[in-house]
């Protein structure tokens, strides 16, 4: 019994980690190579997504390209995480595209953004990326003065924390995680205000888009004054590490 219910677990967490990792596990665990036979069945499947996705109304983001968008690091296409609705990939490509005219040489880097099948099921720890219409996006960077190409000061690109003042009160029951022991492990890079401010301008002024969601402290910071640019509120994890972008509905 406490052998299934372990299986049971790693079913449940992969299927939550990566929507298809769990059948892979299930089929594995009837060979004796059990971790060999896994990842060569999950490397097939997320293969097989991408063709698969477009009948579920996905597309996949482009992932570790030369580029002016694309998803990295590379553990959220590993996890098949990068996959969102049509009209996004357009309105996501276009920004960065945009934002690559007016400074050359620059990446918008997307992190986390849905899973390819199925809406409402949750990309967790994410409260709503659960329908294909919601993608997150890095801050751009620089050392030095000079634009740090394609990077995030943080492995995941999360959870590098830009400081400011904050109106959330303490709490206890909340996902506004401060990870504070994390911040002196991150580099000495700063926010890149230009490309940062371009890209929100460029998003808020976006039909398709619906709401953006960052810090108010960034918003203030980089004098962008949209009603699309808005608070996500107290409860939902911080977003002065990253740009939330969601299309309208």
């Amino acid at each position: 019994m406490l052998r299934v219910s372990f299986h049971i677990g790693i079913v449940v967490f992969l299927t939550l980690l990566s929507q298809v990792g769990g059948i892979a596990w299930l089929v594995a665990v009837a060979f004796r190579w059990r971790l060999l036979v896994f990842t060569a069945l999950y490397a097939g499947l997320s293969v097989s997504v991408l063709f698969l996705a477009p009948q579920f109304g996905r597309v996949a983001l482009p992932c570790l390209t030369d580029e002016t968008l694309r998803v990295q690091p590379w553990v959220f296409c590993a996890l098949n995480r990068q996959y969102v609705v049509p009209e996004l990939r357009d309105v996501l490509v276009d920004a960065a595209s945009d934002v690559a005219a007016r400074h050359p040489g620059s990446v918008t880097v997307v992190l986390d953004a849905g899973f390819p099948f199925f809406d409402g099921f949750p990309l967790l720890p994410h409260l709503s990326h659960d329908d294909g219409r919601k993608a997150d996006i890095a801050l751009y960077y620089q050392k030095g003065g000079a634009y740090l190409t394609g990077t995030t000061r943080s492995p995941i690109g999360y959870f590098a924390f830009e400081q400011g003042p904050s109106a959330c009160p303490p709490a206890r029951a909340t996902m506004r995680w401060d990870m504070r022991f994390l911040q002196p492990l991150w580099p000495d890079y700063t926010l890149e205000p230009e490309r940062t401010r371009l890209a929100l301008q460029l998003l808020a002024s976006d039909g398709r888009v619906g709401r953006i969601f960052i810090e108010p402290h960034l918003k203030t910071r980089l004098q962008v004054a949209h009603p699309k640019v808005r608070f996500q509120g107290c409860r939902a994890a911080r977003h002065d590490d990253h740009i939330h972008v969601e299309l309208t509905r």
